[in-house]
């Protein structure tokens, strides 16, 4: 994916879920706590930075929740 699409996506839809090949789960992006450059994505967590290349996002949905997500179906 390239750096273009992911900022889209976050700005279309508020979070995004992506799939980063160093890491084994996927990850939630917001877009208010989200940096994306042409190179690099920074996420600001509450104990850290963590930051990986754009070039190692192999996918990206959006992230949605449903009513029994939350027991409330």
């Amino acid at each position: 994916m390239d750096a273009e699409d992911i900022q889209a996506m976050l700005e279309k839809n508020g979070e995004v879920m992506v799939a980063v090949t160093e890491f084994d789960v996927p990850l939630e992006l917001h877009l208010h706590d989200t940096e994306v450059t042409e190179d690099m994505v920074r996420l600001e967590l509450t104990d850290g930075k963590l930051k990986f290349d754009v070039d190692e996002v192999v996918g990206a949905w959006q992230h949605t929740h449903s009513l029994a997500d939350f027991g409330l179906e």
